[in-house]
């Protein structure tokens, strides 16, 4: 009995895209293609089953997007809602609706959302300190504040996440915080907001959370647990903004609600669109019912960046509603890299999905297969173009395609493409049923456990066994010595290649279609199942080539456009300006000499801070360098370096430091030590 069986219906979907700019395959591997496969498996176990996405289209990054391109946000979301919805319906994403948060159903269900909690005194209300950009008269919201991650040192981060590490912020947590409108440091100011109270959800939470042990993925239930570890603190659900859902108060006017209390409910309101488009009842697919057995299965596909809103906050709101079903599982993917190096949409370092369907056309299958190969479903994996042209000639072209072509042009030179026999032809082979029924186990237990990766295996793993036979029974020679074995060994081979079309299903359509042709059957009656015949007297259509060879100048060609892009992205180096002059007299004053690091440990309860032990020539001193960001303790240990050793004491951390390090940094933070040679003996003077 499958695991899924419990459930009569199903509810999944994909993270809403953010409508201010393109999709790329971080997307794709992140929160779609694994979720458009585990749907297309549903749909072919006859589930009954709704996919929903839609548009992001409220929060500052709108507004940040629309300042850059100088245009307001409507024209943004307009642009990017098109631009992403057709990627998708090209791509072949199997949406039951793809859907938009700027429609009315959707403000209207928000806001139904925040006055019931309201009504409920879920939230706490109370002023706080919030930046506020001076020079434009207006408070900023959390992507509308850059500044140093105090987890990774990344001096890129915005004001509520840290891209380079995925860390959720506060924007007051961000080291030497900078608007982005004015480009200044902005000041702290009192404002009204309404606080959903998390920590009072924390118990709960917890509990729950505890009971997805072992059915959860474990960086998800890792990272949770990690959050939970912290302690919860209540998360404001309105914010001061010119763009979005208007907080449904009098004493609100002027502000927005939260993009976490609005687009996670984007889920809910397309579902309540795609019900009256197709007269269905909605609840159903959200709603608690009266019997618990007859609940949906919720299930939300993500990228680790957004594992906190959909497993903590989300849940929240869903259970101070207390209405709506809780998600049963989340299977959120880690990140896909690029070429060596992270995706990054403002380096413009990206496959864009929109331009490799111009460039690439008919070859979604082949994306679909080397992204599904390297899927990102516990840990951060790589896409490289070598590798793409690897598999798509190596696996796709050498194994799948190599095994039905042979076949199909075989039974059409020697037997007119028509299935001989007396009677019905199923697989006769013992050693090959056994093998078949292993895999079809194995594909069904990876799809409903969200392996991915493993099941597409599994699936070529029939092919490989496929040209195994082939290779094995010769019916190109056995043709002339014993025609009915060869008969009997290509009746086999179609068997196989009509499990392949129906297993590939879910994760190549396009290619299971293509068989399906060659096969002469209609795809719409073959379900996910084992039932594979052939009717005497059955005739096949004309073999045709299911995939091609990928040429070394087309793979050139992309990593060259990879690495002009990435040029022109770079940002020129920035360098300081010189100070004021001093005179000799004052430089004479300094004493710098030549040292070596003795010891070296982390300062307790610090990120920047190491003690050093330095043998300076004169004596032996401590100096707190704070490059423990850079180096490690242990690496730096015999190091030489150059020390100003008649620096004034000073104590740091109840540490006496005697003496300063020189350090180089360049323009993105970075410290480098200032290396004398290593032949220069400790004391020498540095003029």
């Amino acid at each position: 009995m499958s695991q899924l069986d419990k459930f009569k219906r199903f509810t999944v979907t994909s993270a809403l895209p953010y409508a201010n700019g393109p999709l790329h395959i971080g997307h794709l591997a992140g929160a779609y293609l694994p979720a458009d496969i585990f749907v297309r498996y549903l749909r072919l176990k006859k589930r009954d089953v709704v996919y929903i996405c839609g548009s992001d289209e409220h929060g500052a990054a709108i507004t940040i997007k629309a300042k850059k391109e100088n245009t307001t946000p409507q024209a943004i979301i307009d642009k990017y809602h098109q631009q992403i919805k057709q990627s998708f319906e090209e791509f072949g994403i199997a949406f039951d609706i793809y859907h938009r948060t700027s429609s009315p159903i959707h403000h209207d269900l928000s806001q139904e959302f925040f006055l019931n909690l309201y009504e409920k005194d879920e939230f706490v209300e109370k002023y706080s300190e919030q930046y506020f950009d001076e020079d434009f008269q207006q408070f900023l919201a959390d992507r509308y504040i850059v500044g140093t991650c105090p987890n990774c040192s990344n001096p890129n981060a915005y004001g509520d996440q840290c891209e380079n590490c995925g860390t959720s912020l506060n924007p007051t947590d961000l080291i030497n915080p900078v608007s982005t409108l004015s480009g200044k440091p902005p000041v702290l100011k009192p404002t009204k907001h309404w606080y959903l109270p998390l920590d009072k959800y924390q118990p709960w939470l917890e509990k729950w959370i505890d009971e997805k042990e072992g059915e959860w993925k474990v960086n998800v239930f890792g990272q949770c647990k990690s959050w939970l570890k912290s302690g919860l603190q209540p998360r404001s659900m309105t914010r001061d903004l010119d763009w979005g859902i208007d907080v449904p108060l009098e004493e609100a006017k002027g502000k927005k609600l939260y993009v976490w209390m609005d687009a996670p409910i984007g889920y809910i309101s397309a579902t309540k669109q795609w019900a009256i488009d197709h007269n269905k009842d909605w609840t159903l697919y959200w709603k608690k019912q009266k019997k618990a057995e007859d609940d949906t299965c919720l299930i939300h596909f993500i990228g680790k960046d957004n594992i906190v809103f959909h497993c903590i906050i989300f849940p929240a709101i869903l259970r101070a509603h207390g209405e709506y079903v809780l998600p049963q599982n989340v299977p959120a993917n880690e990140f896909l890299n690029l070429e060596g190096d992270k995706l990054s949409t403002s380096r413009n370092h990206a496959v864009w999905l929109h331009e490799y369907l111009e460039e690439f056309p008919g070859k979604q299958d082949e994306l679909r297969y080397v992204l599904t190969s390297i899927l990102p479903e516990t840990s951060d994996s790589e896409f490289t173009w070598r590798d793409y042209q690897a598999r798509v000639n190596n696996e796709l072209v050498a194994i799948l395609g190599n095994f039905v072509n042979r076949v199909m042009i075989l039974v059409h030179k020697f037997f007119d493409g028509k299935v001989e026999s007396e009677g019905k032809v199923e697989l006769y082979d013992a050693g090959l049923t056994i093998e078949l029924d292993r895999f079809y186990e194995e594909i069904e237990r990876n799809l409903e456990t969200y392996k991915f990766r493993q099941g597409l295996q599994a699936v070529m793993d029939i092919a490989r066994l496929g040209n195994k036979y082939l290779t094995e029974k010769e019916p190109w020679k056995t043709i002339k010595t014993n025609p009915d074995d060869a008969r009997l060994a290509l009746h086999n081979c179609l068997v196989l290649i009509g499990h392949l079309a129906i297993y590939l299903q879910p994760f190549l359509p396009a290619a299971a279609k293509k068989i399906f042709h060659m096969l002469n059957w209609d795809d719409v009656h073959f379900g996910f199942d084992k039932d594979v015949k052939f009717k005497p007297g059955h005739r096949l259509n004309p073999a045709e080539l299911l995939f091609e060879k990928v040429e070394d100048a087309v793979i050139e060609a992309q990593i060259d456009k990879l690495n002009s892009k990435k040029q022109a992205a770079a940002p020129a180096v920035q360098v300081q300006a010189a100070k004021e002059n001093i005179n000799y007299e004052s430089f004479a004053t300094m004493d710098i000499r030549i040292g070596t690091i003795l010891e070296a440990e982390k300062v307790a309860k610090t990120k920047k801070l190491v003690k050093l032990t330095i043998d300076t020539g004169i004596d032996k001193r401590t100096v707190v360098s704070g490059i423990a960001e850079h180096y490690e303790p242990e690496a730096i240990i015999g190091r030489k370096v150059s020390i100003l050793v008649n620096l004034e004491p000073r104590e740091i951390k109840g540490i006496v430091s005697q003496g300063m390090i020189l350090m180089a940094e360049d323009s993105s933070g970075k410290l480098s030590f200032v290396s004398p040679a290593d032949d220069l003996h400790n004391g020498s003077v540095v003029r």
